[in-house]
């Protein structure tokens, strides 16, 4: 059983950042990201937390627009209309969920799709179905760049994905798909689910729902990839999977936190840098 340290490679993309960070300074660019966070709820703050020091760290701008919960859906839409309009942004980031009254389609519409470093707006999810250049979304990008930093064959495997959401599941699913794989793409109104997991060459999970996963839905010599992320009464961080049972079936798991967490942000790290480059050859 191998550990896939995204922490450690996390930190490795952060350097090589770095230095492409330095190359576009001296033409007199500095790659520049806007976050928007709605509200206060603690885990969105932490994130947001998290990629602004991330950002300093390797010298990307970057800039905290805090709304409260309350606010008008239209003040939202034209602090992203302000954004998109500032030469000095290359990427604007809605900290997701937001509140029941914003139309959060609208909001992610409202982004300019080359501005669009998570990879949310319904241009940049067509163009990776249809397997063309655009922005990933961070965590599935993660995975694979997990992956593929550990040299994990997956054209011709059967990968298994528990979790449909449009930010993690369905991307991940054509981002396999584009790679040669057998997708199954697993939700809540799934049958049977360990009919399929247990089928996984590579199964990864995106719920939320500690030890959803047990050593009985995993076939001996699977990779696991534990994107969900929870936090339990005791306050320890878990994943979705049952990880000290399951770990010892496994050719390659990921721990959490330490493995796709890490990766997320430097894939958006990597996403800014793409946008500073584009308009830098503009």
């Amino acid at each position: 059983m191998q550990i896939l340290d995204g922490k450690a490679l996390a930190q490795q993309i952060e350097t090589e950042i770095k230095s492409e960070v330095g190359v576009l300074s001296q033409k007199g660019i500095t790659p520049g990201l806007a976050v928007i966070l709605v509200g206060n709820d603690p885990a969105s703050q932490s994130y947001v937390n998290m990629k602004a020091k991330a950002c300093k760290r390797i010298g990307i701008y970057s800039i905290t627009h805090e709304m409260p919960e309350n606010i008008a859906q239209d003040s939202l839409l034209q602090t992203i209309t302000m954004l998109n309009a500032n030469p000095n942004i290359d990427g604007i980031l809605v900290q997701l969920p937001l509140p029941k009254h914003i139309d959060t389609t609208a909001v992610l519409e409202a982004i300019a799709p080359h501005k669009d470093v998570d990879g949310f707006h319904p241009f940049n999810m067509g163009r990776i179905f249809a397997n063309l250049a655009g922005f990933v979304p961070a965590t599935p990008m993660g995975v694979l760049s997990l992956l593929k930093h550990y040299k994990i064959e997956i054209q011709g495997k059967n990968v298994v994905i528990v979790g449909a959401s449009n930010i993690v599941g369905k991307p991940l699913g054509a981002l396999f798909l584009n790679e040669n794989a057998t997708i199954t793409l697993c939700h809540i109104y799934t049958q049977d689910l360990i009919a399929h997991t247990k089928n996984a060459d590579i199964l990864c999970v995106a719920v939320g729902k500690p030890n959803l996963i047990t050593k009985e839905m995993v076939k001996q010599g699977a990779i696991v990839v534990d994107i969900g992320i929870s936090k339990l009464p005791s306050g320890q961080i878990v994943g979705d999977v049952d990880f000290e049972n399951v770990a010892p079936l496994c050719e390659f798991i990921t721990p959490v936190p330490g493995g796709v967490g890490p990766m997320t942000i430097a894939s958006l790290l990597q996403n800014t840098l793409k946008s500073a480059k584009l308009r830098a050859n503009h």
